[in-house]
């Protein structure tokens, strides 16, 4: 979790560098290319909040930082994005993704997701998104 507080300072600094890997031409994905030659991005499922879950927020935005291997050896992952409404701090959001939820592959700097699920206060006192729904665009 040191890891994501020190992503977190490094993104204000260089939001524009954050590059963990770089996708293969053959892994690129397919983009729709209207008339005007522009390249959209694919749409972004957006997670919803149950009904009978209190304390529960949403929050999409572009992953900037991976946590791939977490240090307690739980298996989940950790993502933290920028956009709002932004529940760790104005405009970034961190989400756990236990193991049983984490995408295969994993996404990366760039990516967007959708998450949402309760917030509670992670390992060094920031609210984070426990993700019980998950969504990614690539």
């Amino acid at each position: 979790m040191s890891r994501i507080l020190s992503a977190l300072a490094a993104t204000f600094c260089v939001v524009g560098c954050a590059a963990e890997r770089e996708p293969a031409v053959e892994d690129a994905p397919e983009r729709a290319t209207p008339p005007g030659g522009e390249t959209r991005p694919p749409p972004l499922r957006r997670a919803r909040c149950p009904s009978e879950l209190s304390n529960c927020r949403e929050a999409s935005g572009t992953i900037v930082y991976v946590e791939r291997v977490d240090p307690d050896g739980d298996g989940d992952a950790h993502f933290v994005l920028l956009g709002d409404p932004g529940i760790t701090a104005p405009g970034i959001t961190v989400v756990d993704v236990k193991r049983s939820l984490r995408p295969s592959p994993l996404p990366g700097p760039g990516d967007r997701l959708s998450a949402a699920g309760a917030v509670y206060e992670g390992s060094y006192g920031q609210r984070q998104i426990q993700a019980i729904e998950l969504h990614v665009a690539r």
